[in-house]
Formats: structure tokens, sequence, C-alpha cells
């Protein structure tokens, strides 16, 4: 499977600019060969909304005609993609209308699942959304199944964990890192591949927006956080790496045969972590 992650500035609030971008990502991708594209947070609207009226403009519901013209590209290219967008939804019981900071799964098909951002820092428009309500769920793209997340989500161990318990071979996290977490974008994503054994997609914008400056460093990593492609500063760019997911799909590990052995799952002794679900 080829996997393509897209490195690019967005535009605050030009919706239809943005969707050009992700239009032409998509041709150079599967051009490429790509089977599944990573697309940064908030890649349909921007991030950094002042207010969360200013932001409720530019969301965008799942039945917005905008994924319906991004399934027919999909479905002429074969190809999936994840993608950031703020959406607008009017499902709640109170009836007033809910904002999210929300990931989508696409494919030929049109949406096949997405999430809502649970980890909310304070920072752009995550100090005005509403706190994701969906569980960590994987979806299926073709062969692959797919764990979504969004940015400040990787920071914490254990919704990575939920996702490759449920048999993630591919986390695709879209993110919108300024400068000031360009460690996180180096050390995180490794870790969290090495940690559960499977490939992860790290999908970083860059440029400029009300005052941050993004630091880019996207990367795809390997089981046991091996980097197989990787940005090294903030220009646009698409990494491409070619997978196995019966690599990520095995967790025993043998890495000196019969002497030195270890399963990341099979190891693990959950009676011993029962304090992770207490508050501090």
């Amino acid at each position: 499977m080829m996997l393509a992650c897209v490195q690019t500035d967005i535009h605050l609030g030009n919706v239809s600019t943005n969707l050009q971008t992700v239009h032409a990502s998509i041709d150079s991708a599967a051009a490429n060969g790509a089977d599944l594209v990573v697309f940064p947070e908030c890649m349909l609207t921007g991030y950094g909304f002042d207010t969360r009226e200013e932001a409720m403009i530019h969301a965008k519901s799942l039945e917005d005609c905008i994924f319906s013209e991004l399934r027919d590209h999909l479905a002429e290219k074969n190809i999936f993609v994840t993608i950031g967008f703020l959406e607008l939804d009017h499902s709640g019981e109170s009836g007033a209308p809910r904002l999210f900071n929300a990931s989508a799964l696409l494919g030929p098909e049109g949406i096949i699942g997405h999430y809502r951002k649970v980890h909310l820092p304070h920072l752009g428009v995550d100090r005005f959304v509403d706190r994701g309500d969906i569980p960590y769920a994987v979806l299926p793209a073709g062969d692959a199944k797919i764990g979504l997340a969004i940015c400040y989500d990787c920071s914490f161990p254990e919704p990575m964990r939920v996702l490759a318990l449920q048999g993630a071979d591919i986390i695709a996290l879209g993110t919108n890192w300024p400068i000031a977490a360009s460690r996180t974008a180096e050390i995180v994503p490794s870790a969290r591949s090495m940690e559960n054994h499977l490939f992860f997609v790290a999908a970083n914008r860059v440029g400029t927006e009300r005052g941050f400056r993004f630091c880019g460093l996207s990367s795809i990593c390997g089981p046991d956080g091996v980097v197989l492609a990787q940005s090294k500063d903030d220009q646009e760019t698409i990494l491409y790496a070619e997978v196995n997911l019966a690599h990520a799909r095995n967790k025993r590990i043998e890495r000196t045969p019969g002497a030195h052995v270890i399963d990341r799952f099979a190891d693990r002794c959950p009676s011993f972590y029962r304090g992770l679900d207490q508050n501090r």
C-alpha cells in the first residue's frame, strides 16, 4: 500500500481555495500511486479563528456538497483520503448548533466515517469548539484499517493504544503544529508507531495564520518507530512511503531469534494499569 502525507499551507476561512489544494494534491498523489492520502487538521477551513462565531461561518456539515465532490474525485482516482475540517452539527439534544474539530475518512463510495477531536489545547479554534463525542474507532479503507486522530490527541498514549488494540494498521493524524510544538513533531510520531508497532502518518501544515507560524516536519513512521519519510522543514511537499500492512499486524518481534523476542500486545499487563482511569 502506498501512503501519501500532504504538507501544505491552508488559507483561513477560504474553503474554495483550500478545496482546490485538496483536489490538486489528490491528483498528484494518485499519479504517484498513492492508495491513502492524509491531509492536515482543519484542511478545508483553517484553524486560527478568534471566536466561535467566526468559525461557525466556515464550518461544514457532513451533508455539504464538498464531500460529494470529493467522493466523485476519489472514485475517479480509486483512492482514499483523511481530511480535517470544522464540522457543523445540528443533531444535539438542545437543538443548538454544535461545532467540532473533525477528521473524515473518505473513499470512492463517500464518507466511511469520521472523528471529532477529544483533546483540546488552549490554541486557535480549539478554544471554542465542542469536545468530541465519538469514541475512538478503526475504519476500513480497502484492505487497510485506519485509526483517526487529530493533533493534540497524539500527545496522549492512551487513545493511540486504543486504536492499536482495535486493530489499526495505520493511524492518520492531521495536525496544525506551530513552531513551539516542533519537538512534538520530531519525537511523538516515531514514539507512537514504536509503542504500538503500526504505521503512523502525521500530516502537518505550513505557513502562518493569526500570528502563528506552523513548523511542517510531517512524517510517515513504521513499526518500531522507523522513519520511512520525513520533512525536514516547513516547505510544501507530499511525502510517500510504500508499506506492507502485515508488518503492523504482527506484534511479535524477534530481534534476535530465540534470544530477544517481544510482543507489543501479549506482553502487556493490564491488571497493573488500573490507575489510568483515576482523576489526578
